[in-house]
C-alpha cells in the first residue's frame, strides 16, 4: 500500500492513506503529581481504592518498570513534551513558583502537542502545565488547541492559589477564574472536549494536581491567600492520610467518568488511555517499598505506575517488564497514530509499542540526574551516585534480584561501577545546557 508523507518541521510523519481521518485512534493521557509506585490499589496499596484504574490496568497493560524521566515535576513534563532527556531544554530542575517565574520551555523546542496537532487531531491539555508561567509559555504557543488549568507547580484546589500567593488558573493564555475543586475541574473539560470533537481524532492530556499538596479533597475548606508568600500561608490541619487517599480517589472517579463518556458515544474501542506519575511520593504517598522518593533517583523516585489500554489493539490482562520512560510517550503516540519520526530529530525516546505487545526490546543505557545525584542504568545493573555534604557515594544494584536497592554490590564490582560512572559522565557533558533551571 503507497504512504503518503506528511512534512512537520525536521520530522517525517507517514499516515497511511487508507485511513480515514477519524480512524487514527483517540489518545488520552492521564498524568498524576506525585503519585509513587505504590499509589493505586492494582500496584499493591492497601488504603486506597482505585477501582476505575485497576480496571483499565486488568483489561489492558500494566507496567511493572516504568518510569518519569525526572524526580520532580518540571522535568518530567519537559520530557514528554520533548522527547528528549529534559536536560537538552533546559529544565533540568523545577521552575518554581518563587525563582524562575521568567521562564520556561523553549519556544522553539518542539512538542508532543505541535507533533499531534500537525498530524490532524484536535488538541487540548487540561489541569497542570509547570512549562512556564508567562503567557508566551502557554500550552496553546506550544501545539495544544485549548488549555485550562494552572502553570504553577500546585494551586490550592478550591481557590486555585500558588504557593507565593499568585492567582493560578487559566482559560487559553489569559487568567480566569471557574470556581470549583480542580480534579473535578479537569474532568468536567475533558468530558466537554469528548463531546465536541468526537467526530475528529483527538489527543487530550490530563494532568492532575492530585494528590501533590497542599492535601485538600471536596470538603476541605479553600485556605490560601493571594499575596502572601508560601511561609506566610496559613497552615493546613487535616487527616493527611484520609484525605490522601481520597483524593487519589477522586481523581480514579474522573476516570470512570470519562471511560463511561466514551462507551456512550461509541468511542472506546478506538480510543488509547494511558496513565502514569510524574515522579515518585511525597512523603505522603506509598513507594510500594521501593527505595527513596520524590526528589531522589533510587527506585522509589522515578518507578511509578504506569497503565495502557487500548481494547483490541493492545493485550488484554498483560503485564510489561520493559523499561519505559517518560520521554518514549512522544514517539510511540506518534506512532500509534501511523506516523513515523526522521531519525535526525534525534529524540532519546524510543517507541515502545512493541514492547507492550509482549516483545522483547534491547534498550540503551538510562540515566536519571537530580541535583549532585545520578544515576546510570544498564540492564539490571544501576549505579546510584550520591552526593552529601561530606561525601560521595556510588552505590550499584542489580535490580532483577533487588529492585528495592538493598544490597549494594559496589565493592564486588568495581569495573561495572567504573564503567557506568564513565557512561554518566559523557551523558551529563552531551545533555546539559545553560539555563535558570538546570541541575
Amino acid at each position: 500500500m503507497m504512504r503518503l508523507r506528511t512534512r512537520i518541521g525536521s520530522w517525517t510523519l507517514l499516515p497511511w492513506v487508507a485511513f480515514a481521518e477519524t480512524e487514527k485512534p483517540n489518545i488520552i493521557f492521564i498524568m498524576a503529581d506525585d503519585l509513587g509506585y505504590g499509589g493505586l490499589s492494582c500496584y499493591g496499596s492497601k488504603t486506597t481504592k482505585t477501582p476505575h484504574l485497576d480496571k483499565l490496568a486488568s483489561t489492558g497493560v500494566k507496567c511493572l518498570d516504568f518510569h518519569s524521566n525526572g524526580a520532580v515535576c518540571s522535568p518530567t513534563r519537559a520530557a514528554l513534551m520533548t522527547g528528549r532527556y529534559q536536560q537538552r531544554s533546559g529544565v533540568g530542575g523545577v521552575i518554581t513558583a518563587k525563582s524562575h517565574r521568567n521562564t520556561g520551555l523553549p519556544l522553539k523546542e518542539w512538542t508532543l502537542g505541535e507533533a499531534m496537532k500537525e498530524f490532524g487531531y484536535a488538541t487540548a491539555l487540561f489541569g497542570k502545565w509547570h512549562l512556564g508561567y508567562p503567557a508566551k509559555f502557554n500550552p496553546i504557543h506550544q501545539g495544544f488547541d485549548e488549555f485550562e488549568g494552572f502553570v504553577s507547580g500546585n494551586v490550592d484546589y478550591h481557590r486555585h492559589i500558588d504557593q507565593e500567593g499568585y492567582f493560578d488558573w487559566w482559560k487559553q493564555d489569559k487568567k480566569a477564574d471557574e470556581p470549583g475543586y480542580i480534579t473535578d475541574l479537569i474532568t468536567e473539560d475533558a468530558l466537554s472536549f469528548i463531546d465536541r470533537k468526537k467526530e475528529k481524532p483527538f489527543f487530550l492530556v490530563l494532568h492532575h494536581g492530585a494528590p501533590h499538596y497542599p492535601l485538600q479533597d471536596r470538603e476541605s475548606p479553600g485556605f490560601r491567600v493571594i499575596g502572601k508568600g508560601n511561609r506566610d500561608q496559613p497552615k493546613q490541619k487535616v487527616d493527611r492520610k484520609a484525605v490522601y487517599s481520597k483524593m487519589v480517589e477522586i481523581m480514579d472517579e474522573g476516570v470512570g467518568r470519562i471511560v463511561s463518556k466514551l462507551e456512550k458515544l461509541d468511542l472506546r474501542k478506538n480510543t488509547l488511555i494511558v496513565f502514569c506519575s510524574d515522579n515518585g511520593p511525597a512523603p505522603d504517598g506509598s513507594s510500594g517499598g521501593l527505595r527513596g522518593r520524590k526528589g531522589q533517583v533510587f527506585e522509589g523516585g522515578h518507578r511509578v505506575p504506569g497503565i495502557f489500554n487500548w481494547p483490541g489493539r493492545l493485550p488484554k490482562g498483560e503485564v510489561c517488564q520493559t523499561p519505559i520512560l517518560t520521554m518514549d510517550l512522544l514517539p510511540t503516540f506518534v506512532s500509534m497514530g501511523g506516523g513515523e519520526i526522521e531519525p535526525k530529530r534525534k529524540l532519546d525516546g524510543i517507541d515502545v509499542i512493541k514492547a507492550l505487545k509482549g516483545a522483547t526490546i534491547t534498550r540503551k543505557p538510562l540515566f536519571w540526574k537530580h541535583g549532585g545525584s545520578l544515576a546510570v542504568r544498564d540492564g539490571d545493573w544501576k549505579l546510584v551516585v550520591t552526593v552529601g555534604k561530606k561525601k560521595k557515594q556510588a552505590l550499584l544494584f542489580n535490580l532483577a534480584k533487588d529492585r528495592n536497592e538493598v544490597n549494594n554490590l559496589s565493592t564486588k564490582h568495581p569495573e561495572i561501577v567504573g564503567r557506568l560512572s564513565l557512561l554518566g559522565e559523557q551523558w551529563v557533558k552531551d545533555v546539559t545546557v545553560d539555563s535558570p533551571v538546570s541541575q
